[in-house]
This record gives C-alpha cells, sequence and structure tokens, in this order.
C-alpha cells in the first residue's frame, strides 16, 4: 500500500556536467546553484517539490588545511578530489563541514540555473569559476573539451603582434586591398609555437605572454596555438625544416638519411619544449579557454610520403609517433580543459581511401584519441571549403555531376579521391574514424586562412606562396554541419 513521492534537492545542481568524475561528491568546482524551490514539477504526481534541502553556500567538508592554516581534524580524502574546491593553489581552503565557504557560494551564484530558462544547463555553455587572484574565469573541464566545441560562445583574441605586421602592408596598399587589410586587423589567427623561444617570456610575442594578455581581458578570450616543433620536422618540405633534429649535421641542420630511433632528438623535444609548454599550459588553462593543433604536415607525411627517405627511415617514423603522442598524453594530463585537436592533412593529400585507412591505423597505434577533439584540417593550405555533400563519396563515378557539390577545381574524384572540398574531407575524416576507432567520433576545425579563391592553381599539389590566392571566411562557428565541424 506504499506509493511514495519524491522531493529532489536542487540546491547545487544547476550545471549538469562540471565533474571529472561522478563520483566525486564534496564542495564541487563550476557547480551551480539549481532551480528555485518550486511544486512545478516534472510530473507532481511523483514529485512533490523542488527545495534546497542542503544549504547553497555551507562547506561539504574541510580541506587538509583549513583556512586559519591548522590541519583539519575531519578531513575526508574526498575533499580533495581533482573536482574539489581547494585543492588548487589559487583557491582558498574550504571550511569544516555546515560552515560558511565564501568562494564557494560565489561560485553557485555566477553559474546559477534559477529557473528551467536561465543560467547555465548544460556541457554546451560556459562554466565560470572563481580566482582569488583574477576574478571569475571561463575554464573548460576535462569533459567539456573532449565533448563541447570550445569555439562556441567565445570571443577569440587578436593577437596585437599580427595587427602590427599587418600595418607595415597597409602603409603602402591602397584602395579596397587597404580596407581589407584593415579589416583583418581585427580578425583572430592562430600563433605557431614554432621554436622553443616563443614559449616563455613576457609580450605577445611569446606563448605565455599571449595567454596573460588574454586572462586580462573580460571575460578571458580564447587562444589558439600551434603546436609545431617535431625533430626532423616537415620531412617532405624543406622550406619548413625544424630547429630540432634526430642528428645534427655539422652545420646545424638535419641529417634526414640517418637512421636510429630519435633518442637524443626525442628528449630534446620532450624536455625543452613540450614540457615547456605543459608549464604555461598548467599555470593559464583554468584562467584562459585554450586550443592546440598538433604538429601540422607531421603524420599525414607517414601515410604518403613513406618513399620519400626523409620521412621513411625509421627515425624520422619514430620522432613522429612517439612526439605527437607524448605531446597529447603530457598535454591532457596536466591540462585537461585544452581542446586538442590532431591535424590531418587536407583533402588533397589524405582525402583517397587508401590514404585514410593509411591515416586511421597511424591514429589507432598511438592510443591517444581518448584525449582528442578531433582534427585540424587545411592547415597553410589552400584546399576550397566547396558545399558539403549529403555523404563525403556523393561525387565518385560522376555521380551527380549537376551537384553543386561536386564542383572539383583540383580534378580529385578523376583521380578517384571522393575529398574534393574540404567540407567532404570532414564527412571522410568522420566516417572513417567512426567506424576505424571504437568510441571516437572526431570534430573538425578547417584553416580558411587562405582558401578564399578556389581555383588558382595550375596543379593543386602546389603549395608554396600561390600566386592568386584569397583569404578566406573569418572565424566563426557558423559552419556547413556544427554536429561535425566546430
Amino acid at each position: 500500500g506504499f506509493v511514495p513521492h519524491v522531493i529532489i534537492d536542487t540546491g547545487r545542481n544547476g550545471v549538469v556536467d562540471m565533474r571529472h568524475d561522478c563520483k566525486n561528491w564534496c564542495n564541487i568546482r563550476g557547480a551551480g546553484v539549481g532551480l528555485k524551490p518550486t511544486t512545478e514539477t516534472a510530473d507532481p504526481e511523483i514529485i512533490d517539490a523542488y527545495f534546497w534541502l542542503k544549504t547553497p553556500g555551507e562547506s561539504d567538508g574541510c580541506s587538509q588545511t583549513l583556512p586559519d592554516g591548522m590541519q583539519c581534524p575531519r578531513y575526508d580524502s574526498d575533499c580533495g578530489s581533482e573536482d574539489s574546491l581547494g585543492t588548487r593553489p589559487n583557491e582558498p581552503p574550504a571550511p569544516e563541514a555546515g560552515q560558511w565557504y565564501d568562494y564557494q557560494i560565489k561560485q553557485l551564484a555566477a553559474n546559477a540555473r534559477l529557473s528551467p530558462s536561465s543560467g547555465v544547463e548544460s556541457a554546451s555553455t560556459n562554466i565560470i569559476e572563481l580566482n582569488s587572484a583574477v576574478g571569475m574565469s571561463i575554464v573548460n573541464t576535462t569533459l567539456h573539451a573532449l565533448s563541447v566545441n570550445p569555439f562556441v560562445g567565445r570571443s577569440f583574441y587578436v593577437n596585437p603582434v599580427y595587427s602590427k605586421e599587418l600595418g607595415l602592408s597597409i602603409s603602402s596598399a591602397e584602395g579596397q586591398t587597404k580596407a581589407t587589410l584593415e579589416e583583418m586587423q581585427d580578425v583572430p589567427s592562430a600563433y605557431w609555437l614554432d621554436k622553443k623561444a616563443k614559449i616563455l617570456g613576457e609580450g605577445t610575442g611569446t606563448m605565455e605572454g599571449i595567454l596573460a594578455d588574454a586572462a586580462a581581458k573580460s571575460p578571458p578570450q580564447l587562444v589558439t596555438f600551434i603546436v609545431y616543433d617535431l625533430p626532423n620536422r616537415d620531412c617532405h618540405a624543406k622550406a619548413s625544416n625544424g630547429e630540432i633534429c634526430c642528428t645534427y649535421n655539422e652545420d646545424g641542420t638535419c641529417d634526414y638519411d640517418a637512421a636510429g630511433d630519435c633518442t637524443a632528438g626525442l628528449a630534446e623535444y620532450k624536455s625543452e619544449y613540450i614540457d615547456t609548454i605543459v608549464s604555461v599550459l598548467q599555470k593559464y588553462a583554468s584562467l584562459v579557454p585554450i586550443v592546440l593543433v598538433i604538429e601540422p604536415d607531421s603524420l599525414p607525411n607517414l601515410s604518403t610520403n613513406m618513399a620519400d627517405p626523409r620521412c621513411g627511415n625509421s627515425a624520422t617514423q619514430t620522432a613522429y609517433k612517439a612526439g605527437v603522442a607524448y605531446a597529447v598524453e603530457s598535454i591532457a594530463t596536466a591540462a585537461p580543459e585544452v581542446a586538442i585537436y590532431l591535424d590531418a592533412g587536407h583533402g588533397g593529400w589524405l582525402g583517397w581511401k587508401n590514404n585514410m585507412q593509411d591515416y586511421v591505423a597511424t591514429i589507432r597505434s598511438l592510443g591517444v584519441t581518448q584525449h582528442l577533439r578531433g582534427f585540424a584540417t587545411n592547415v597553410a593550405g589552400y584546399q576550397p571549403l566547396g558545399t558539403m555533400c549529403p555523404t563525403y563519396d556523393w561525387c565518385l563515378n560522376n555521380a551527380h555531376p549537376e551537384d553543386p557539390c561536386c564542383a572539383d577545381p583540383c580534378h580529385l574524384t578523376s583521380e578517384w579521391d571522393p575529398s574534393q572540398n574540404e567540407h567532404n574531407y570532414a564527412l571522410h575524416l568522420r566516417k572513417a574514424f567512426s567506424e576505424g576507432i571504437a568510441g571516437f567520433v572526431p570534430h573538425v576545425i578547417i584553416d580558411t586562412g587562405r582558401n578564399g579563391v578556389v581555383d588558382m592553381r595550375h596543379d593543386c599539389k602546389n603549395w608554396c606562396n600561390i600566386r592568386g590566392a584569397g583569404v578566406g571566411l573569418k572565424p566563426t562557428t557558423e559552419t556547413a554541419d556544427p554536429e561535425i565541424i566546430d
């Protein structure tokens, strides 16, 4: 004869997915006050009310060290979880259970969802947490970095160094070209970490300085960096060879013919480059939304250019695979808030089905997809966006020649490449990886910095300082398919 009714505590459940692990319960970072007490429930026949039973702002339990500096006699290790307030250097410790926690209540209020249509409801919106040094800051949690488009709802950082460089050309430009260059001064762009010297230091010519500048904005602005300094970098294109080598020639350049396991080069890459980047991310990842694109032109070369001895030798192969795996693992472990995209070339490079299959196998072998948001395509490239087709191979066999999405300025479909534009290449990446690696459903970002003209090349294999090219679409989240393209 017992037919129970229910009341639900909504005092602190206004954010649905702020925890790394839902087993964590003590003074949770990123939480928000939930619905105000009400009898207007989802089903009044079952749920009598939503009510604040645990008073928002009262501590769940103490940090190991109390606010007065004394050791907490009732410290519970669950209050030292990775999701618990008071466990980061910039967070004040939590008082004993039931005592007022000023830092927590301000966070709960900042993230409040007092009514069904207000506040932070899900991972698609920003989570705000408080920082004692800089006030409110927008961050991603690990879950957000993987499951949510990091660009949505953000303002993007415009690098003053790039604006200044444009100014040098504006002074001698005329007419519409000058007007466009002036407009470009306010357009955000990625910053390339192509030298170790660009990581540390003050000013907006370094990663550290850029993040400090972005953190000072209100709200902090999203910054995108290109991680680009592998040993034996860009093995198939001498123009962009890097500063770290598996084996050095006497003049300091890389000896790409030397085989081996690149032990010294990888040690340098890890300790002097990636580990330094990680140290900066640990300082700023909770303050500034950050996106990283990992090592353009590296792993794609292992799928298509193994016949080139510079790419095919054992040292280069080991450097690329071990280096990328270390970069992703180290960054994801130390700064899980950061969204990571791995470089995937472009449709005119890996778009053929056999190339794609090889690339999937390469990425699978690294064991890092659990840390990736997805892939970056057309980085520093000129491939056109085009129009997205219903399927990635819609245009093969001349199946739909009149469909605008089958426009093919590079004549790739006639060579059995279905990815004749970057939109269709994004479809190809999604399908190939979703089927090739269990549980991995990648998202894509596309470089539109230089693909504003679709048919300016005599041969689409040409990639260096292309005559007649134009700047493409300005950075935006309004893409052809936001479910795939961030």
